[in-house]
């Protein structure tokens, strides 16, 4: 049954932070976004990276130095593979045994996971929806590369390994999270669509994107939460617009021209009960952050609701069926700079909705 939900103007956050503690980040994250918290990845930590945090489980997966990829053509290879593929069929039989399965999230790969867990279990009042987060299945098998340096993607059985993993590893999450009695948010991250559609995926077919995309979401969506779609550059929208996402989350900030390109298909999104992402706050680059303000920002996203009514869709669901974003992680900006953007998204959250 597909959840009604309708955050009208609440904050939510793209997870990342320039910060070394855990704890820290949780603070930090509960009181700028509590309506909407979400567990935080630190970049500091290399195992923390978006490719290297959902590689465990992997069948074949070698390290050599700081080089991490998939090793194939070996003895014990086919054996992994047939592992793993069988240990997938098994919780697709029974899915209790996602629990404790390769696919489970732990202490050592997802620290700020258990952290927000342990935060979520103190709190009096449940928040309105409860966010999550993972690599999507695109950037993720593409990402992934084999011993030659090729990307999984084109190897058709690999590819099929790292979206079961993707999709599995998303359904462990909202497991977790969805005990808290409140809808449960999960973003796939997909920067890698940026180069859809360009020279670097010339062999790449709209079919094999919307097939990665499909299985993930309707792994998100079997467990009972909402399915985002995250894309911090410019994209082919049309994939995520015409995909079973129930939100696309984009940077507002400097692609809404190429987003409202689209006018048919945002229609027909919107008129599904899609929810829009807007990445209003820039992440870009420090000298943004910087020469903006929350009323600066404000009339920014006022002539992009201009322009969405323009298209024909009414303002009042317009903000009915949004979010307000970040334009992107703030993992890679110094600290300063990382709390104006979550302030400033706060505080134009805080504007829109009045």
């Amino acid at each position: 049954m597909k959840i009604d939900f309708k955050p009208r103007g609440l904050t939510a956050w793209i997870g990342s932070l320039p910060l070394e503690d855990h704890g820290k980040a949780v603070s930090m994250m509960m009181e700028y976004t509590p309506d909407i918290p979400l567990w935080i990845q630190l970049p500091h930590f290399q195992s923390e990276g978006m490719i290297a945090q959902f590689l465990p489980g992997m069948p074949g997966l070698k390290a050599d130095g700081d080089r991490i990829f998939i090793q194939t053509g070996v003895d014990g290879f086919d054996d992994e593979m047939l592992a793993f593929f069988e240990e997938f069929m098994g919780i697709e039989e029974d899915e209790s045994k996602l629990a404790n399965s390769r696919f489970a999230l732990t202490h050592k790969t997802a620290p700020g996971f258990f952290e927000f867990i342990n935060n979520l279990d103190t709190l009096e009042k449940p928040p309105v929806a409860i966010k999550g987060q993972i690599t999507g299945p695109f950037t993720f098998s593409t990402g992934v590369v084999d011993q030659d340096g090729k990307a999984i993607f084109y190897d058709d059985q690999l590819r099929d390994a790292a979206i079961k993993n993707i999709a599995l590893k998303a359904r462990w999450q909202v497991k977790q999270l969805k005990k808290y009695g409140v809808p449960v948010i999960m973003f796939l991250d997909e920067p890698g669509l940026t180069g859809f559609g360009s020279s670097a995926f010339i062999s790449v077919s709209r079919q094999d994107v919307d097939a990665c995309l499909e299985e993930v979401i309707a792994a998100i969506h079997e467990e009972g939460a909402l399915a985002g779609v995250h894309v911090c550059g410019n994209a082919e929208w049309s994939v995520i617009l015409d995909s079973s996402a129930d939100i696309v989350s984009f940077d507002a900030y400097s692609f809404f021209d190429k987003f409202i390109l689209y006018p048919e298909q945002i229609k027909s999104f919107i008129e599904k009960n899609g929810i829009i992402a807007w990445g209003i706050v820039p992440t870009g680059d420090i000298a943004s952050v910087e020469k903006e303000s929350v009323e600066s920002l404000a009339l920014l996203w006022e002539n992009e609701i201009f322009q969405m009514e323009a298209i024909g869709i009414d303002r009042s669901r317009v903000i009915e069926q949004s979010l307000i974003t970040p334009s992107c992680g703030t993992g890679s900006l110094p600290l300063d700079i990382a709390e104006k953007v979550i302030r400033m998204t706060r505080e134009l959250s805080e504007k829109i909705r009045k």
